[in-house]
């Protein structure tokens, strides 16, 4: 009887039997893949590290070899001069071209020391000097060193956007901002770090880790083009190129205390340049100059709007620029705000502002108040629900091989959460946090194809609106605050509206550029400890978190220009410049 039951059930028991192998089969098999995937990972990134430590190996043997030739060379003197004052030297020829990129190569070098801000040392760079001193006609930039933030395709190197999924990847030729630069004398020589995907306002990742800010080590650079900022203030380069797509060359200018230029949507070519999300229209990401001072960036816009670049580009409009705007001495008419009435400014930020406006009218110019429309819907409704319209899932993708760097968790989790989560969440948020709600509300995307249209329309109507209220007020230009200090490490993953401050222009696609005007005072710290925002909630109180200890870091401002008044843009930023320097406490 007993026999006659287990025959009976040893079909069924072989079927459970094998159901429960197959299951345990296909764990095992997941599993052995995702460690694969993980030990491919660890591999790409000890390779990665292994290519920047022999490419600083690199720079070092360049700089002993010339120095060993060359004992009397002053490269402490090349490094202090001005980029106008480097290119008169280097034209003239009382210094060579060999000389200026020793220079700055060594003192790369030892600004990478201290803050881990090289990713790769381009060592074509050598031929490519050779290549420029062929030349018949000397360029705009004849034998000046420059920088690349990472993502700038350059021959024979890869552009990683700080991903591991984009190692490896090597460009196949010069982007045609390098093309022109190398048309016009430039010397690109390293790369510099990012963080992870650049959708963040730190600089940090998974493949080369965090650099520093060069005033405090504490704090972060700024991002997306946190390592060219780092850079250039530590003194190791005199002109680099970001770019910019909701503020990364305007926020590690202003955390690093140097000047940078977002120019207008299509001003330059972007061909070349790596994204990890590409296809985005909503906020329109652009190349744009890093340096020390305003004629450096309006000597970069110079050259390279040129028939190089029309001929290589041909999407670019021809205009050249415009010589006679940007030397103007024609009092301004100039908007400005010290508030948006979204994210309240800091009282260093607001006196940066108040103190600047007072200078320019003493100075002659017309400051009249503005008031941006409806900032809020601006930075919901159109720049975030537009930039995340998938609801993050492209960006998502990408960090399928890749180890999720400490200071983009947070972000992470948001972007990884279903759509209908983040709406269930933005219900319940609302009543206690509103401001938060509505922003988690807008990572949902748009939706459908239909509804990215109506998106489309929707920037449209309100540029014009923006326009409108400018035209009304008949302005050349537009001053209004700028994020600053800069904020300790780990804490701008934990704001992500930190950008509220930019990202407003690459939405309107307006030029804007930034420079230092003053420093934190030890009044600003103490006010700091009483600072609410508008509405005292999670944002605000990191804010404080963010920005203490902060005495000393630079303050900057933000200067506006309609569409294609790039020399606008960067006239007031002169006249900031001349006003503030020296004046304010800086």
């Amino acid at each position: 009887m007993i026999l006659k039951i287990l025959i009976h059930l040893l079909p069924e028991f072989l079927a459970d039997l094998f159901f429960v192998t197959l299951l345990l089969g296909l764990v095992g098999t997941v599993l052995v893949a995702l460690w694969m995937g993980e030990k491919r990972t660890k591999m790409k990134i000890e390779r990665a590290g292994t290519l920047k430590n022999q490419g600083l190996a690199q720079m070092e043997k360049l700089c002993l070899r010339y120095k060993t030739q060359h004992p009397d060379v002053d490269t402490g003197h090349i490094v202090s001069l001005t980029l106008s004052q480097l290119v008169d030297q280097l034209k003239k020829g009382s210094l060579t071209a060999e000389s200026a990129l020793i220079a700055y190569t060594e003192k790369a070098l030892e600004v990478n020391k201290e803050l881990n801000c090289l990713t790769d040392f381009l060592s074509e760079c050598e031929a490519q000097l050779q290549e420029v001193k062929k030349q018949k006609e000397k360029g705009l930039l004849y034998g000046v060193p420059i920088t690349l933030k990472d993502n700038v395709g350059y021959k024979g190197h890869d552009s990683h956007c700080g991903l591991v999924q984009f190692l490896g990847i090597v460009d196949q030729e010069d982007s045609v901002i390098v093309q022109v630069l190398k048309k016009q004398g430039a010397v690109p020589f390293v790369k510099t770090n990012i963080p992870q995907s650049m959708i963040n306002f730190d600089c940090s990742n998974s493949i080369f880790g965090q650099t520093l800010n060069p005033h405090n080590h504490k704090k972060t650079c700024g991002g997306s083009s946190g390592g060219e900022a780092a850079l250039i203030a530590g003194g190791g380069a005199v002109l680099g190129v970001g770019t910019d797509v909701l503020g990364s060359i305007r926020m590690p200018c202003s955390f690093c205390g140097i000047c940078g230029l977002k120019p207008s949507g299509n001003r330059l070519s972007s061909l070349g340049f790596s994204t990890p999300v590409s296809g985005m229209k909503s906020a329109v990401m652009m190349p744009g100059p890093m340096a020390r001072d305003v004629d450096s960036l309006a000597l970069f816009m110079k050259a390279v709007l040129c028939d190089d670049m029309f001929q290589l580009d041909p999407t670019v409009p021809p205009v050249p620029f415009r010589d006679e705007i940007y030397n103007s001495s024609k009092p301004l008419t100039i908007g400005f705000y010290d508030t948006d009435g979204y994210f309240l400014p800091t009282p260093g930020m607001k006196r940066a502002i108040q103190e600047t406006k007072a200078l320019l009218e003493e100075a002659g110019h017309k400051l009249v108040p503005f008031s941006p429309p409806r900032i809020e819907y601006a930075l919901n409704e159109l720049c975030i629900r537009g930039f995340f319209a998938d609801g993050g899932s492209t960006l998502v993708e990408k960090f399928n091989a890749d180890i999720v760097d400490p200071n983009l968790k947070q972000q992470m989790l948001l972007y990884k959460v279903p759509t209908l989560v983040k709406k269930i969440i933005s219900f319940f948020m609302r009543p206690i946090f509103p401001r938060i709600a509505n922003h988690v509300d807008a990572h949902c995307g748009v939706g459908s194809v239909k509804q990215l249209w109506k998106h489309n329309t929707a920037i449209k109507e309100y540029r014009c609106e923006y326009i409108n209220e400018w035209k009304k007020l008949n302005l050349d230009a537009l001053l209004c605050p700028m994020l600053g200090p800069a904020f300790n490490i780990g804490c701008p993953g934990k704001l992500f509206a930190g950008f509220c401050f930019t990202m407003l222009f690459n939405i309107l696609n307006f030029p804007a550029g930034v420079l230092p005007v003053t420093t934190v005072t030890p009044e600003d710290e103490e006010e700091l400890k009483h600072y609410k925002g508008y509405y005292n909630d999670l944002w605000d109180k990191e804010v404080i978190m963010g920005m203490q200890d902060g005495a000393g870091l630079p303050l900057a401002v933000q200067c506006v220009a309609l569409p294609w008044q790039e020399e606008q843009c960067l006239r007031l930023m002169k006249e900031v410049e001349n006003v503030t320097r020296g004046k304010i406490n800086m």
